[in-house]
Formats: C-alpha cells, sequence, structure tokens
C-alpha cells in the first residue's frame, strides 16, 4: 500500500515504482491551474508540501537591543561618588574551649564601601531610572560594596599565652538598617561569613577552622567630620560547629567552635573617587 498524499514525495524520490502509483493519480485527481495557465504535477504538489516555509525576518529584538546598549556605551561618563574606608582595631572571642584558654584574640576591621547619600542622589537625579526615582527620594543612604574579596576582618593574633591565630573573614551578602541617621547613625545589621582560621596552641589542637555562618550585629558610627567618622559596634557570628584538630562536627556542641563574638573600633575616612559609568 502506497502511503498518503503528504509523504508521496520521499516515497517516490526513494522507490521508481512508484511511477505507477503516480500516473493514476495524475489521471484521477484534479488539479488546480497555478499563475500562467502550467498546472502542477502530483510530485510538484507533494515535493511543495514537504518544503518548510521561510520564516519572516524579525529584527525589532535586535534593534531594540541596540537601542540599549549603543547609546549606553557611548554616554559613559566619569561620576565622582564618596567612598568611604573603614580600618580599626578588633577583639574576638571564640566562645568555647578556645575562650577557656584564652579569652581575646586580636584582629582588624575592615571596610570599603561607595556612599551615595541624598546630597550624591539630588546632584545625580538623571543617573536614577525614573521608575526609581521616588524610591530613591525615600532613602537617606545607600552604600555598596566595590567587591565581595575584600575581607570584613584579618585576625592577626600571635601567641601570648598559649594559643595564636591567623585568619580571615569575608561577608559576601549583608544587609544594614539604619534606625537613626547621620551625624549619630546608630544601624543594626545582619549578613552571610565565610571565615578561615589557622590555631597553633600548646594547650589545644592545631586547628584549621574552615566554615560558612551568618552574623548579626549593631553599629554605631559619628561622624565628627564630613571627611572623618569614628565607629563602635559589635557582631555575633554562628558558624556550623566545628571540632578542634579536624574538620568534623564535635560530639558537643560546647566542645567545638560555632559562636565567634567581635568587639570593634572603626576609622572612617571619606574621600572623592571618580570612576566611569
Amino acid at each position: 500500500m502506497f502511503p498518503p498524499d503528504a509523504d508521496a514525495a520521499p516515497f517516490l524520490l526513494q522507490r521508481p515504482a512508484a511511477l505507477q502509483w503516480l500516473n493514476a493519480r495524475i489521471r484521477t485527481r484534479p488539479t488546480t491551474a497555478a499563475p500562467g495557465g502550467s498546472v502542477p504535477t502530483a510530485f510538484q504538489t507533494a515535493v511543495e508540501r514537504k518544503r518548510p516555509m521561510p520564516l519572516p525576518l524579525r529584527p525589532a529584538p535586535l534593534l531594540l537591543l541596540c537601542a540599549l546598549l549603543v547609546p549606553a556605551a557611548a554616554s559613559a561618563q566619569r561620576v565622582t561618588v564618596p567612598v568611604d574606608v573603614g580600618v580599626g582595631p578588633a577583639a574576638f572571642a571564640f566562645f568555647g574551649p578556645v575562650f577557656d584558654d584564652q579569652p581575646i584574640h586580636t584582629g582588624l576591621k575592615l571596610s570599603v564601601e561607595a556612599v551615595l547619600d541624598k546630597e550624591w542622589m539630588k546632584k545625580n537625579q538623571r543617573r536614577v531610572p525614573p521608575r526609581y526615582r521616588k524610591y530613591a527620594k525615600s532613602l537617606d543612604e545607600v552604600r555598596i560594596s566595590p567587591s565581595i574579596l575584600i575581607p570584613d576582618a584579618l585576625i592577626i593574633s600571635p601567641k601570648l599565652r598559649n594559643t595564636g591565630m591567623y585568619g580571615a573573614t569575608w561577608k559576601p551578602l549583608s544587609l544594614g538598617v539604619p534606625l537613626t541617621s547621620s551625624p549619630a547613625r546608630l544601624s543594626l545589621g545582619a549578613g552571610l561569613l565565610l571565615t578561615y582560621v589557622y590555631m597553633h596552641s600548646d594547650t589545644l589542637p592545631n586547628t584549621h577552622f574552615l566554615r560558612p555562618g551568618a552574623e548579626v550585629g549593631i553599629d554605631l558610627e559619628l561622624q565628627l567630620s564630613k571627611s572623618f567618622l569614628l565607629g563602635v559596634g559589635w557582631e555575633s557570628a554562628f558558624y556550623v560547629p566545628q571540632e578542634l584538630g579536624g574538620l568534623g562536627l564535635p560530639e558537643r556542641l560546647r566542645d567545638g567552635i560555632f559562636h565567634v563574638g567581635q568587639a570593634y573600633l572603626q576609622l572612617h575616612f571619606r574621600f572623592p573617587y571618580t570612576v566611569r559609568l
């Protein structure tokens, strides 16, 4: 039995014996005259049915993409933003066996942020997309960190009694909620952490502490001048518990490291920095 008309073209191309079936179809099937007076054969009709229809070109998305990208690249300009660099001493308390051995370890609290305050937003209102302008006007300040690779804290604590440690903490994601505004800015914060610390001790097992965690804290920032600020604060970091001397979980929570407190004093220096947007 021969295939239906829609599949006749491949069948005819592959099987010459189907010519008899084709001739019978030509005699019995009515045909429609093509423009110009020619009458298409059944073979031509079958092939045309299998031929893919050409798709119409749709340049609109491409033109829209060019309209967005080309002006953005051509209108790149130099913009000056205030940058806040903070550095100061920090005291760390590793609660548990490490705290019992030596309560306090030392380090540095660091921060680098672009500070977009109301004054900056007012001067650069045209750079804010129209749909976000109303929201931007309701904000006192927006702080943006340029890179997640900048450490939030460095732990530099030589062995004074029995235990010393060296390491760093990174804060890839954080959120702060100001309770008051300048010149005395009190804020609550929370964020995600990643900490690595090498601890060497005469009384405790040497430990490579490597854990993700989360922190909550409070910060008070005093603006003494337009370019100099003083900050004090406390942060509590909670980690996936780790045993001393290994990377596994401790048998009992109090025998491992899971809570680290940090008190700090930070000196903030603000200065204009020009970038290309």
